[in-house]
């Protein structure tokens, strides 16, 4: 089995999350005629809408467009505008093959970012500012897939979703290139000094901002938590399913590489678009098409250290202590893994107990790892998809998160949970071969209405929803989750997240992580 392809295989079939979630049916009733609404920053009017109990802006540029000569450099500022901008709806996602965006996007003038505000905020009366960083690989995503409105209104919180650049046009590296492997990490920054000089106008505390992501996202959380220029930008940081310690040879959850690796990756890049020979490579890459880049990319990217900008890899970082002191929230899904598991499954590569040393062997190639693997996690004749699955969420997920959470609690205020809603709704389209749990992203309904549609919830995941947004918008605002009529939620023990039962657990017991402590 090709460990690539079958990750291609799955990252294709995981990008379909949130383009599916927006195929959910209409509601029932039209909805009433919306009324605008006006705020004015410092580049000019913005004009959004005011819906029932909360108001949006969508598109609003925090950076000018990365197009020409600034293809390839650091975001600069936005150009002020005359009149009113509309921003009454989504702006293009960042270029990215179809996916999670049908069709994918060429539009390269895509750092734009949303907000949603509750009504009653305003400059007089501020709310905390939840700045949420879609997942998607560094490939795909957009901000406009996350509709906050639930969030901010039952939170009384202001949420900002951002679009930053992706693939080769985020995290190209090449010698010579300054910014090299980190646009888009320099783009969420640019998106957090954007929110701190004009959230006041919308109604939000530029002086209480909670930094969010999940997957990718919660990644990119810890990179801005170890990067020396975000110093300031927040003051309070959500990961979800996107642990700092991640590394390359664990590669389903997202891990940085070093700048020299990036390099190599971008010399080869040049090469397939008929640049490597130029006499000025960057002047020719900046003259090739998006989509030729799109489908010349490599599939997986991730962020460069040894830059400027992250100085350290962030799982270094951490670990001895080289990271912005705030308070953080972090967790995982209890079946991380099932979803690849149940994708490599279908694609053709069953797993039985006559296949698994191999397929062990494949995603962990080390001498002497697969057989520990297997003897640690036997497979019999029916559980093969469940038991990889494990594996694959141990491995990558949940003691990586763990860990993290570990490293993190020796400085500043962290809190832990665990989603563990065994009936989550299915986030892609068919029927599994074995039941996926609470597998990656799926929290995420709970928390958004992905594609602007609600998910089909029960009566008790709807309170779970409820209880989730409450704990995410406490800790925002007073960096402590608790409430007077929420279950508590203790600094030392993570919190199982599951429909009516809500409970403190112990997740590095329960997802062998003395076993993956050990084999390194």
């Amino acid at each position: 089995m090709n460990t690539h392809r079958a990750l291609t295989t799955l990252g294709c079939a995981l990008t379909v999350v949130l383009a599916t979630a927006g195929s959910a049916a209409p509601p029932t009733q039209p909805a009433p005629p919306a009324a605008a609404t006006t705020v004015r920053t410092h580049n000019g009017l913005v004009r959004g809408v005011a819906h029932d109990g909360y108001r949006t802006f969508e598109g609003i540029p925090y950076a000018a467009p990365p197009v020409g000569r600034l293809r390839w450099a650091p975001p600069r500022p936005a150009d002020s505008w005359s009149g009113v901008r509309d921003t009454t709806r989504p702006a293009g996602a960042c270029p990215q093959p179809p996916g999670e965006i049908p069709g994918g996007s060429s539009d390269e003038d895509c750092l734009h970012l949303n907000v949603t505000t509750p009504d009653g905020a305003g400059p007089a009366r501020s709310r905390p500012v939840i700045v949420w960083l879609h997942g998607g690989g560094f490939t795909t995503g957009a901000g406009s897939s996350y509709d906050a409105h639930r969030m901010a209104v039952r939170g009384d919180v202001v949420v900002v979703t951002v679009n930053y650049r992706l693939g080769a046009l985020g995290f190209l590296a090449h010698s010579g290139l300054p910014g090299s492997g980190t646009f888009g990490l320099a783009d969420q920054q640019a998106a957090l000094r954007w929110v701190r000089a004009e959230i006041g106008a919308f109604g939000g505390d530029a002086h209480n901002v909670t930094l969010a992501g999940e997957s990718a996202g919660g990644y990119s959380v810890c990179a801005q938590l170890a990067a020396p220029a975000a110093a300031g930008l927040f003051d309070r940081a959500i990961i979800e399913s996107g642990p700092c310690t991640g590394r390359p040879d664990r590669p389903f959850a997202p891990s940085s590489v070093p700048l020299s690796t990036a390099r190599t990756a971008g010399t080869d890049l040049a090469a397939k678009v008929g640049c490597g020979s130029a006499r000025d490579t960057m002047a020719c890459l900046r003259r090739v098409d998006v989509s030729r880049l799109l489908a010349t990319q490599d599939t997986d990217q991730q962020p460069s250290y040894a830059t400027s900008l992250l100085p350290s890899d962030p799982a270094a970082a951490i670990a001895v202590g080289h990271f912005h002191r705030v308070p953080v929230l972090i967790g995982n899904n209890h079946d991380e893994g099932n979803g690849w598991a149940a994708g490599i499954v279908q694609a053709g590569h069953p797993v039985t107990p006559a296949t698994w040393p191999d397929v062990a062997a494949t995603f962990f190639p080390s001498p002497g790892r697969a057989k520990a693997i297997v003897r640690e996690y036997p497979v019999h004749r029916t559980d093969g998809g469940p038991v990889f699955g494990a594996v694959i969420g141990d491995a990558n997920f949940a003691c990586p998160t763990a860990r993290t959470g570990s490293l993190l609690a020796a400085h500043v205020p962290v809190r832990r949970y665990e989603f563990a809603d065994e009936h989550a709704p299915p986030l892609t389209p068919g029927t599994p071969p074995f039941p996926l749990g609470a597998p990656h992203a799926s929290e995420l309904p709970y928390l958004f209405d992905l594609g602007g549609r609600p998910r089909d919830l029960t009566a008790a995941q709807h309170r779970l929803a409820d209880t989730m947004i409450d704990y995410w918008t406490r800790f925002a605002r007073t960096a402590d989750p608790n409430g007077p009529s929420l279950p508590h939620w203790p600094r030392q023990t993570a919190l199982s997240l599951a429909p009516d039962h809500i409970v403190p657990t112990r997740t590095a017991q329960t997802h062998h992580c003395a076993f993956w402590n050990a084999l390194q």
